[in-house]
């Protein structure tokens, strides 16, 4: 008698998961310490017992160094720990816009979860100089005195530093408002915020429409140190699944301040040799990797860009501090909001003397870089001659009077309330009006009533003027003369 065939299934795939096994030797705060796993790597993922996640920071001649990315959990020394042969991967789709995810890429809006269609490496190169391209195409940040005097480009990376309370993350908000209708996603990303505040953020960018194309990764203060440290990361990850799909991306870093005083606590529980101010001596390290993954793309692959505003916070207006000074040098220009002038009431607080843009200025429209070139100098010699004049009781020479009534209309057209962005076009004809000369004579309250009444009829006299402007960015002859006309209503002989 022959024994029975055994059937089997020649087609059915077995799949065998090879994972390397240690055991946790400590716990320190978020840092877990782990014996035998000689084969991990920097990077790598690290799976607990008990469900959680972790990654590998560092190394010693007798444990690996994991940073817990959860929640802190009870791992004890003797648990197993296990690394997954991979390197940290998270999700990435188009329905991330609209939602409010954390630095896992899990969704903490109580709105289900998101499809995600692949991973993306949240460590990764940034693309080569020859994947790039020059940037070309303006930045519209929406603020009159920014896209005037220091111009953005798609691509670039602009710092805004500042004291607390000067309006860093209004102006960020502005710009990601001004993006409506332009085909930017925006990704604003909370690094060791409250709740309170991030919380006031979402239903600001609901109530004006902002989330159909923004995103938001919630690092905030009662999250685990692991994920504001990820966070940043995260929110560029997100970026590059847009970016490398030809479109443009503007990310917000809420503030960088925070994320290096969370690298300081990791390091010091990796004992690594605290540097100046306690800082280890890669934090230039950690922060550049992030900044340069910013970039315009070429055509060959997809024409798309991402542009970053990364914050960093300032004490009593120092600027020449480690972390302050290690973020100028590797971004592309810086906007300063200075303390003063916001106890002033000039909102926003951009210190012009101290702000620039190294390379905004070759993408920014003709129409606003010919009648803008001496503005800044204008301006500057205005608050040079306030101070001079502050004391003086004497009467002031015709050409002193002429240029203080110039520096005041430059100063009143700049004023501009919060969440409320000006369009490239609208700001065109505000400012061929300023160069006209019409607004010298006008006192600060009329200067604001001629913001709003003047654009009003432009809209019902001239409809066409602003999708002229808009489309071909220089004023035509047909343009200037409507701008002639609209003038002559407004200000009647």
């Amino acid at each position: 008698m022959n024994p029975p065939q055994l059937k089997t299934d020649l087609t059915q795939e077995i799949k065998f998961e090879v994972r390397e096994v240690g055991l946790v030797k400590a716990v320190r705060e978020f840092i877990v310490r782990a014996v035998n796993m000689p084969s991990c790597i920097n990077g790598q993922l690290i799976e607990f017992e008990n469900g959680l996640r972790g990654m590998v920071m560092g190394f010693t001649e007798k444990d690996v160094q994991v940073l817990m990315l959860g929640p802190k959990a009870q791992i004890r020394a003797g648990d197993s720990i296990y690394s997954e042969a991979k390197f940290l991967y998270l999700p990435a789709s188009e329905g991330f816009i609209g939602r409010v995810v954390n630095a896992l890429c899990e969704p903490v809006d109580d709105k289900g979860p998101i499809q995600a269609a692949e991973t993306y490496p949240v460590f990764k190169e940034a693309p080569g100089v020859m994947d790039r391209m020059p940037v070309e195409r303006t930045l519209e940040s929406g603020c009159r005195l920014i896209d005037t005097m220091i111009p953005l480009a798609k691509g670039q990376r602009q710092l805004i530093i500042g004291d607390r309370q000067t309006g860093k993350t209004t102006l960020c908000i502005d710009a990601i408002l001004n993006q409506k209708n332009k085909d930017v996603v925006c990704i604003y990303c909370s690094i060791g915020k409250t709740y309170s505040g991030l919380d006031k953020i979402v239903e600001l960018l609901r109530e004006k429409g902002a989330m159909d194309y923004t995103l938001v990764v919630s690092g905030i203060a009662s999250t685990s140190v692991g994920e504001q440290y990820l966070a940043p990361y995260t929110a560029c990850m997100l970026g590059e699944y847009f970016m490398n799909k030809g479109k443009d991306v503007l990310v917000v870093f809420d503030d960088l301040t925070r994320h290096a005083w969370t690298y300081r606590q990791i390091s010091l529980l990796l004992d690594r040799a605290p540097g100046r101010e306690a800082y280890p001596g890669d934090i230039f390290y950690v922060h550049s990797q992030l900044m340069e993954r910013a970039g315009q793309l070429k055509p060959e692959l997809g024409s798309g860009s991402m542009s970053f505003l990364p914050m960093v916070e300032t004490l009593q207006g120092d600027v020449t501090g480690y972390i302050p000074t290690n973020l100028i040098s590797m971004t592309d220009g810086q906007i300063y909001l200075n303390t003063a002038l916001v106890n002033k009431g000039f909102m926003p607080a951009v210190d012009v003397g101290l702000s620039v843009s190294r390379i905004g200025s070759k993408s920014q429209w003709l129409a606003i870089k010919e009648p803008s070139r001496s503005l800044r100098l204008d301006y500057l010699q205005y608050q040079e001659l306030m101070q001079m004049t502050q004391l003086r009781t004497t009467d002031l020479s015709e050409d002193a009077e002429r240029r203080l009534k110039r520096g005041s209309a430059i100063t009143n057209l700049l004023i501009q309330p919060k969440n409320e962005p000006v369009t490239m076009e609208r700001q065109v004809c505000e400012l061929y009006a300023f160069v006209r000369g019409m607004l010298d004579e006008l006192s600060p309250a009329e200067i604001a009533r001629f913001k709003k009444e003047f654009y009003a009829i432009i809209i019902e006299k001239f409809p066409n003027l602003l999708d002229n402007i808009k489309e071909t960015k220089v004023l035509m002859d047909e343009s200037i003369m409507n701008l002639e006309e609209a003038l002559r209503i407004y200000f009647p002989e």
